[in-house]
């Protein structure tokens, strides 16, 4: 039992280094190489709390896939991150208000844990057996039944961050020529082709 306590805040504390150094450092490959170290400790923290699914998939995908794909963008395409931060004041207001928000919620579950230990217990839903429901039938079946509806959110924030990234991070290069669509749908044959009379054996 004291071995796993070790463990768990072992884990526990890295986790939360490792976060506040992601939105902390000032090189963003460092954010990225916290941020896999984040993911690998919470993975720990899955396998202890017995979803070896959850902790597996965190470490292949995120840590094999989403992080090293952020680190590979962010090495090779040289992102200008002073031009990004340029006029981040004006929404400080805006980023002062949620972080208040939020950090009323946090104390709100930390009271209501300390006060009403047992609460969450008596309100969450019951874990099958595992003896007769593996890990993965399990975490499938609540989450698309019971949590579907947030499924489909958490995908569409997702996919709003991803254009929102490529937005951010898109550059037009000047003395480019482009397609324009709507030049090409609007011509007609008289300015699309011009026809020449060749006389014959003389060429062009």
């Amino acid at each position: 039992m004291i071995l796993t306590a070790i463990f768990f805040y072992l884990f526990a504390g890295t986790t939360i280094a490792s976060a506040f150094m992601v939105i902390s450092s000032r090189n963003p490959v460092h954010s990225v190489l916290f941020l896999i170290l984040a993911f690998v400790s919470a993975a720990g923290l899955f396998i202890m709390a017995g979803a070896e699914f959850l902790g597996l998939l965190l470490i292949v995908v995120y840590v094999g896939a989403v992080a090293v794909l952020f680190l590979f963008v962010v090495m090779m395409l040289d992102v200008d991150f002073a031009e990004l931060r340029q006029g981040y004041l004006q929404y400080m207001p805006v980023g002062a208000l949620v972080g208040i928000i939020v950090l009323v919620e946090l104390l709100m579950v930390a009271g209501g844990w300390i006060s009403a230990p047992n609460a969450v217990g008596s309100v969450a839903a019951p874990i099958p057996d595992m003896a007769e429901t593996s890990n993965i039938q399990a975490i499938g079946n609540i989450l698309y039944t019971r949590y579907i509806f947030f499924f489909q959110v958490a995908g569409l924030i997702l996919l709003v961050a991803m254009i929102g990234a490529i937005v951010l991070t898109l550059r037009h290069k000047e003395n480019v020529r482009r397609q324009v669509i709507g030049d090409q749908v609007a011509r007609d044959p008289k300015t699309a082709i011009e026809i020449k009379k060749v006389e014959t054996g003389s060429g062009l």
